[in-house]
């Protein structure tokens, strides 16, 4: 199997399982997945490794792993912990439409 075979059905797996959520769950996980993408973009702009952030913030560089793949939903004070070495904050702002 292909990677690209791999990611097709991982992607109907995903929508398959988003099929059983309501638009409000859904919305919520748009809204996660859309700050961990800038989380991500913002640690990989500034050339710093998970490894590097792992130090940086006396995590473990799995759990960072964990937080960047989606498999663990992180709290608010794991995110700042994880954005304060980046030079980044979480703010309320508004919805764009």
């Amino acid at each position: 199997m292909n990677k690209k075979s791999i990611s097709v059905e991982k992607t109907d797996a995903v929508e398959y399982m988003r099929s059983f959520l309501t638009e409000e769950e859904k919305t919520v996980l748009d809204f996660q997945t859309k700050l961990i993408c800038q989380f991500i973009e913002a640690r990989k702009k500034q050339g710093i490794s998970q490894r590097k952030l792992a130090e940086l913030t006396e995590m473990k560089q799995p759990s960072i792993a964990k937080i960047e793949k989606e498999v663990t939903c992180p709290q608010i004070n794991t995110l700042i912990k994880l954005l304060l070495p980046l030079g980044k904050t979480l703010a309320v702002v508004p919805i764009e439409k």
